[in-house]
């Protein structure tokens, strides 16, 4: 019996031991140790960014950029319907209005040629969010931004290492973010960044991730702020792991190039687009879409593919769906097709760094079986 085949499992034979190892041995185990600064200036270098600040997760990283920016009531900020929660959470929690537009059927990205009718008086930002494995068509949006004065919040969580017309994503935003959640290309347990070239927002974000003390008066505060600190630990994982990028991001596409070979003669499924004119799939994760003549949804799909010792995750459910939101009466009587059609009949099958070969055969093999 095959064992069991995990849907991420990370990658951490590096330098990750000595690194922790020295934070132990030095004792430098809280968010004051060294390797934060060396984790936020080598990951700024890489993404091409004036500043990084470590954050505890990329949810709370979004949280950040839109106070930073000064977003709250009586604003509206433009986003995908199809992406994860924590996207609309951020805005919502700042007292602004989340708007909604679909995402395209093909990359799964915001559909770039949607987003100017939903511009009003009221806008102030577009958060763009790359998904799964391709960037979003930059250069509209950015065209968009210039034309209404709009800010850009760019959640790159998914996209370390990927490129847009060769530009580093996360090399876009006004303020840009990113995970290290265990399945990204570089992971620190938890944890997550915020970069940016302007001077102000990097020190608002600084100020709002540590309680928003004050130099010269630690305990007296003018204002509000968190506790999303990065510990030296994390920061020490990340390091080591942002040494291999380049490694991580050519064993992604490995491992996607294989997938592509082996379903390429399979019917009823919709294959991530292997490039488009201004990117390379990058493969954070390898998902597919179930075309309308199978019968049964994803659902079903990742049922019987768990039977079978295969582990595979939903898509991401759409924002205007979400019972959270319609309890606050957001988005009444909306709809958004695409996002609605892939949300059910989207998943993701196991691409993880440690993946195997022979592991890879063993999916794709149940996965024919399943939807035959």
């Amino acid at each position: 019996m095959n064992s069991f085949v995990p849907v991420n499992e990370p990658l951490l034979n590096g330098n990750e031991k000595k690194y922790l190892g020295e934070c132990i041995d030095t004792g430098w185990i809280s968010s004051e140790g060294p390797f934060i600064k060396q984790f936020e200036n080598a990951f700024s270098v890489y993404v091409g960014r004036k500043y990084g600040i470590a954050v505890s997760n990329g949810s709370v990283a979004l949280d950040a950029a839109v106070v930073a920016l000064g977003i709250g009531e009586g604003d509206e900020v433009i986003l995908p319907a199809f992406t994860i929660i924590s996207c609309a959470a951020a805005i919502v929690r700042s007292g602004a209005l989340p708007v909604l537009v679909d995402c395209d059927p093909l990359t799964w990205n915001i559909d770039v040629n949607q987003i100017e009718q939903k511009i009003t008086a009221k806008t102030r930002a577009i958060m763009v969010v790359h998904i799964y494995g391709l960037p979003v068509d930059m250069e509209p949006v950015l065209e968009l931004a210039r034309k209404y004065d709009l800010k850009i919040i760019e959640d790159a969580a998914e996209m370390h290492g990927q490129t847009y017309m060769g530009r580093a994503c996360g090399s876009f935003g006004d303020i840009s973010t990113f995970s290290f959640y265990p399945n990204k290309h570089i992971t620190t347990g938890e944890g997550g960044m915020l970069v940016t070239d302007d001077d102000f927002l990097a020190d608002r974000c600084r100020s709002l991730r540590n309680l928003c003390f004050q130099a010269g008066k630690r305990f007296v505060h003018e204002e509000l702020g968190w506790n999303f600190r990065m510990t030296n630990i994390q920061a020490a994982l990340g390091l080591a792991q942002l040494e291999r990028l380049h490694e991580f991001v050519e064993k992604k596409r490995r491992i996607g190039k294989k997938y592509n070979e082996l379903f390429m003669d399979v019917k009823g499924i919709q294959l991530p687009v292997i490039k488009t004119d201004f990117a390379e799939n990058i493969y954070w994760v390898y998902g597919m879409v179930l075309n309308d003549e199978i019968s049964f949804d994803a659902q079903e799909v990742m049922r019987q593919m768990a039977d079978k010792q295969i582990g595979t995750r939903p898509f991401f459910f759409p924002m205007h769906e979400q019972p959270v939101f319609q309890k606050m009466g957001l988005f009444k009587n909306e709809k958004y097709p695409v996002s609605e059609k892939i949300a059910r009949r989207g998943f993701y099958i196991p691409s993880g760094l440690a993946l195997t070969d022979e592991q890879i055969e063993q999916v794709a093999a149940v996965l024919k079986e399943v939807i035959k």
